[in-house]
C-alpha cells in the first residue's frame, strides 16, 4: 500500500498500477476472503522481484515496464476473476499478447525498438578475488548459456605479464550475447551472488536495418567491454543501430550494482550508541584536560602520583572508547540469515523436497565487517545441507522420519567468539565412504587409523566430493576447501559432527570483530611478531629428549601422547636466531586445522589488544602475514597467520595418527 500511494504521488503509473492489484489480493487473504495457496506464494515472491526490477529501473532513468510485469499482473487477474490458472498458463497467455502487440505498429521509439528486440548482450567483469570468495565465473557463464541461443566471448586483454601474474586472481571477462525471449531478471539471478563485487552490463541487443535483417543474429557484434579497452583486442563492434547512436544503452544493472554497494557502504546506528560515544569522547576530554594541568605547574612527587592516575584514567576511557566503536560496528546477524528464507523455499521446490527453516539467535551481533565475508560460506553450507543432506520425501517416509526436512540456523555468542551452526536432520555422512574416497585421492593412507571426527573432517579437502554428480546447486564451483578457507581467512574455525541417518551440523567459530585482536608478541632474534591468542594452546620449554626426526623432513614433539610439528619461524623468515638450540628457546602451540603445530621462537614477550592494520592495502600481500599493528613504542609489528606459516613450512600434515604412522615407517633409519 505504501508503494503504491509513494508511486502514484510522484507519478510512477506502472508500479501503482501493479502494486493495486497486489494490495487487493493480500486484503481479501488477510480478510479470510480467500485461502492462502503455494501458487499464491509464488506469485508474490516473483511480484517482490518485479517490483525491485521495476524501481532500479527508475533509479537508473529507464522508466521501461519490463515484460515480466505484464505476465505477473494478468496472473493476478485471472486469480481475482476466479480464474486459478497456473502461472506456466498465464505467462503463455502473457506471451501470446506480447507477440500481437510486437505484430501491430510501433507508437513510440520506445516500443519501436522493443519490437526489434531480438535479444541481449551480457557484459561480465568480474572481481579480481571473485575465486577468492569461493565463485567460480565458468560456472556462472554456463547457466547464463542454458537460458537459450547464444555467442559467447572471452576477454584476454587483462591478463597481466607472466612475472606480476597472480593464480589466485581472476583476469578474464566475458561478453555473452542471448538471442532468446528471456526477460532480464532472469539474466540478473544467474549474477544475484556476485552482483555486488563484479561488474554486471546488460544491454538490449536491437535488430539491424530490414535489408540485413535475415543476417542480424550473425552480424549482431558488441562494444567493448571497458572504456579502456583497446578496439584491435579482437572484441566485435555494437550492432548496426547501437553503433550509430552508442551513447543509447540500457544498463540497468549498473545502476542497481552501485546501489547495492552503497548501501553495503553504510550502517545504521541506534541512538543509543551514538549516546555512549559521546559521553565516551566527554569523559576523555576532561582526563586529557587533567593531564594538561599537570604540566603547567612545577613536578612534585604530588604531581607524579596525579600523573599515574591520570594515565590510568586515560587508559580506561580508551578502552570504553574502543568498546563503544565496536559496537557501533556490531549488527545483529538476522541481515544475514534474513535471505535464507526465500533461498531455501525456492531450492526446495526445484530439488522436490519440503524443507523448514528455522532461525535462532537472529539477534546475535557481529561485525560488519565478518558479516560481509561469511555471507558466501553460509550459502553454500545452507544449500549443501539441502541438496546432499536431507533426503527426498519418499526416502524419509520410509526411515520413520516425518516428509519435511528441517535446516536449523543458529548464533550465540561464546566468550570473544560468535558461533554460528548450519543443522540438518538428514542422512549424515558416512563415515565409510568418505574414508574409501580419501584413499581414492591419496589423502590418507589404506592402513591410516582416523576417529570419526578426523574422518568428517575430511570433506574439507580440496577437490574432495562424494557426490555422484555435480549439482548446479552446491557444486557452482564452489568446494568445501574454499569454505574452510574462506574462515580462516576471518581468523575462524569450522568443525563437523555427524550421526549416520540423524543428521549433520556444521558450526563456525569466528571471532567478534577483524579490527582488533588480543595477540601474544613473540621474539625471533631482533624482530618482533604476534601471535593471536585465540590460536594459541600452550607455550612450553622443549626437552630434547622428547623431540624426534620424521623422516628426515621435520621435528616433532612427543607432548603427552601426541606429535606436534616443530616450525623454527626463524628459518621461515630467513631471521638470525639467538637460540643455538631447540633448549634455548619456548615453544608456542597453537591449533589449526583440527591439529596441533608447535612454533619455535626466542622468547615470549607481552600479551595485549593490537589494532590490525592491512598489510595488503599498505604495501602488498604476504605469504605467512595477515596484517600489521603499531606497537606502544612506534616500531611496526607483523600479525602471523597461522595456516599459512603451516603452508610455508612445508608440513603436509598436522594430525597426529600420519605423524605417528611416518615414524613408525621411519624407525631404524631416519630417527
Amino acid at each position: 500500500h505504501s508503494i503504491k500511494g509513494g508511486s502514484g504521488t510522484l507519478g510512477f503509473d506502472s508500479i501503482a498500477e501493479f502494486t493495486q492489484v497486489l494490495e487487493t489480493l493480500l486484503d481479501q487473504i488477510r480478510d479470510g476472503q480467500r485461502a492462502i495457496t503455494s501458487q499464491h506464494i509464488d506469485l508474490f515472491l516473483q511480484s517482490i522481484d518485479c517490483l525491485r526490477e521495476m524501481i532500479n529501473g527508475l533509479s537508473s532513468g529507464d522508466d521501461s515496464v519490463p515484460e515480466s510485469t505484464a505476465q505477473l499482473k494478468a496472473a493476478f487477474e485471472a486469480i481475482l476473476n476466479g480464474d486459478e490458472v497456473t502461472p506456466t498458463a498465464n505467462e503463455s497467455s502473457a506471451e501470446e499478447q506480447a507477440d500481437q502487440e510486437l505484430a501491430s505498429e510501433p507508437s513510440s521509439v520506445g516500443e519501436a525498438q522493443q519490437a526489434s528486440n531480438i535479444g541481449w548482450k551480457v557484459t561480465f567483469i568480474p572481481s579480481e578475488d571473485i575465486l577468492m570468495t569461493g565463485n567460480e565465473p565458468l560456472y556462472l557463464i554456463q547457466e547464463l548459456t542454458e537460458l537459450g541461443d547464444h555467442e559467447v566471448e572471452l576477454i584476454t586483454n587483462k591478463i597481466p605479464p607472466w612475472a606480476e601474474l597472480k593464480p589466485e586472481f581472476c583476469y578474464l571477462r566475458w561478453q555473452v550475447k542471448l538471442y532468446c525471449d528471456c526477460t532480464e531478471q532472469q539474466i540478473n539471478e544467474v549474477f544475484e551472488w556476485v552482483a555486488d563485487e563484479s561488474d554486471i552490463k546488460i544491454e538490449k541487443l536491437i535488430a539491424a536495418e530490414p535489408a540485413n535483417e535475415a543476417e542480424a543474429p550473425a552480424n549482431t557484434n558488441s562494444q567493448d567491454v571497458t572504456d579502456t579497452q583497446d578496439p584491435s583486442e579482437g572484441v566485435k563492434a555494437e550492432t548496426a543501430s547501437a553503433t550509430k547512436n552508442p551513447d543509447t544503452k540500457t544498463t540497468a544493472a549498473k545502476p542497481a550494482t552501485k546501489a547495492k554497494q552503497a548501501d553495503a557502504n553504510s550502517i545504521r546506528v541506534g541512538i543509543d550508541k551514538v549516546d555512549s560515544l559521546i559521553n565516551m569522547v566527554g569523559e576523555l576530554v576532561i582526563t586529557q584536560a587533567m593531564l594538561s594541568q599537570l604540566f603547567e605547574g612545577e613536578m612534585t612527587a604530588q604531581s607524579l602520583t596525579r600523573m599515574k592516575e591520570g594515565l590510568a584514567q586515560l587508559e580506561h576511557n580508551t578502552r570504553d572508547l574502543q568498546e563503544s566503536v565496536m559496537r557501533i560496528r556490531m549488527l545483529p546477524i538476522s541481515f544475514v540469515f534474513s535471505r535464507f528464507p526465500r533461498l531455501v523455499r525456492d531450492t526446495g521446490q526445484k530439488l522436490g523436497k519440503k524443507i523448514e527453516l528455522v532461525l535462532q539467535g537472529e539477534s546475535t551481533e557481529l561485525d560488519k565487517t565478518v558479516m560481509e565475508k561469511i555471507s558466501d560460506p553460509l550459502v553454500h553450507l545452507v544449500r549443501n545441507a539441502m541438496d546432499h543432506g536431507l533426503e527426498l520425501p519418499e526416502q524419509r517416509l520410509a526411515a520413520g522420519k516425518p516428509e519435511s526436512g528441517k535446516v536449523t540456523l543458529n548464533a550465540y555468542h561464546q566468550g570473544g567468539n560468535v558461533i554460528i551452526e548450519i543443522i540438518d536432520d538428514g542422512k549424515g555422512l558416512d563415515p565409510v565412504k568418505i574414508k574409501n574416497k580419501a584413499v581414492a585421492n591419496g589423502l590418507i593412507g589404506p592402513n591410516d587409523e582416523l576417529s570419526e571426527e578426523q574422518i568428517n573432517l575430511l570433506i574439507f579437502e580440496a577437490g574432495f566430493s562424494t557426490a555422484e554428480a555435480v549439482s548446479d546447486l552446491s557444486g557452482r564451483g564452489v568446494g568445501m576447501d574454499v569454505v574452510k578457507s574462506n574462515i580462516q581467512a576471518l581468523n575462524g574455525s569450522v568443525d563437523v559432527e555427524s550421526i549416520m541417518g540423524k543428521g549433520t551440523t556444521f558450526r563456525i567459530r569466528l571471532p567478534l570483530t577483524l579490527a582488533i585482536l588480543d595477540g601474544q608478541l613473540i621474539r625471533i632474534g631482533q624482530h618482533t611478531y604476534i601471535i593471536p591468542l585465540v590460536n594459541i594452546i600452550e607455550s612450553l620449554q622443549i626437552n630434547q629428549q622428547d623431540v624426534s626426526r620424521i623422516g628426515g623432513e621435520y621435528d616433532v614433539l612427543h607432548l603427552r601422547g601426541e606429535y606436534v610439528p616443530i616450525i623454527c619461524l626463524a628459518d621461515v623468515f630467513l631471521h638470525k636466531s639467538d637460540a643455538q638450540t631447540l633448549t634455548d628457546g619456548l615453544l608456542v602451540v597453537v591449533e589449526v586445522d583440527g591439529g596441533k603445530v608447535g612454533i619455535f621462537v626466542d622468547d615470549l614477550l607481552a600479551q595485549q589488544q593490537v589494532v590490525i592494520k592491512s598489510l595488503e592495502a599498505n604495501y602488498n600481500k604476504v605469504e605467512g602475514i595477515s596484517g600489521a599493528t603499531i606497537l606502544g613504542d612506534g616500531t611496526v609489528s607483523l600479525i602471523i597467520d597461522i595456516v599459512s606459516l603451516v603452508r610455508m613450512a612445508g608440513v603436509k600434515s598436522i594430525s597426529s595418527h600420519n605423524l605417528v604412522a611416518t615414524e613408525n615407517h621411519a624407525q631404524g633409519d631416519s630417527i
